[in-house]
């Protein structure tokens, strides 16, 4: 008797990865479509990354997301789509027959969730980000694909953030942080990409009362999942779009990938995360 087919499995790639929340997504989605499939950490060092890519049909896997630090490498390990050459980082992995492709799902994570949180926000002209790493990469170039005009890119290096501007052309400025009180009052959009205002790091200092009425304000900081920065706009009326909702936005299309059915980001799921979160706070 041929031995039973083992349920297919997805897993996250990081180093350190066991804080993560994807688990609890793709395990709630594979209960719900009744699929028998699995979802695990896998804690993998720099040093065996490249290893355990090209081999990630053996080490029984369909696909995978990939987490800090590996994207900008995984890149250099796959097949990768427009998107995330155009990043610079991939963050899921599928197999396309015996090819290994890539992609970034951070970019579709924040339009999607801005769209579900505060819809018509792509009504503004100019934008501000804050911070120059690869989540503002993705950010950056979200934006310019949804055809706002001005991207006020932010950042206390004023050098990185010019080095990225450069990347997407004349829609993207660089500014150094003593430049927000300028760019600040033009925004309808306000981006925070840096880890300020995350449970252990700095506060982010900013005055959320020079944004116009009007003005939407994202923070991709989900531990606290209320920040600061969250707290302060939604005190001044303004809409707001938090780092939990971009998670799970984010997990769709890797799901769909690996398992064939396209997953929708529910109350349920989303109040499951929250309490997970309030856990371990």
């Amino acid at each position: 008797m041929p031995a039973p087919e083992k349920a297919p499995a997805a897993c996250l790639i990081g180093w350190p990865a066991a804080h993560s929340r994807s688990p609890i997504i793709h395990h709630h989605w594979l209960h719900r479509f009744g699929i028998a499939g699995g979802y695990s950490i896998e804690a993998v060092p720099p040093e065996g990354f490249a290893e355990f890519v090209q081999n990630l049909s053996h080490h029984g896997f369909i696909g995978a997301n990939v987490t800090i630090p590996h994207k900008e490498r995984a890149l250099l390990l796959t097949e990768p789509d427009e998107r995330a050459r155009a990043v610079g980082a991939a963050n899921t992995l599928w197999y396309d027959g015996e090819t290994l492709r890539s992609t970034n799902t951070d970019i579709e994570g924040f339009i999607n969730n801005l769209d579900a949180s505060a819809a018509g926000w792509d009504a503004a002209d100019e934008a501000v980000v804050l911070g120059a790493g690869g989540s503002s990469r993705a950010v950056v170039f979200g934006l310019l694909e949804r055809g706002i005009k001005r991207v006020h890119l932010v950042n206390r290096t004023a050098g990185r953030a010019q080095a990225l501007a450069n990347q997407f052309g004349a829609r993207v400025s660089a500014h150094g942080w003593e430049a927000l009180g300028e760019v600040l009052p033009r925004a309808r959009l306000l981006v925070n990409t840096t880890s300020l205002g995350m449970k252990g790091q700095p506060a982010l200092e900013i005055d959320v009362g020079l944004l116009p009425p009007q003005a939407t304000v994202a923070d991709l900081v989900y531990v606290p999942l209320d920040t600061p920065l969250l707290s302060a706009a939604r005190e001044r009326g303004l809409r707001t779009a938090d780092g939990l909702g971009m998670l799970l936005h984010q997990a769709v299309r890797g799901f769909e990938l690996w398992f064939g059915r396209r997953p929708d980001v529910t109350s349920e799921l989303r109040r499951l995360v929250e309490a997970d979160l309030a856990i371990a706070r």
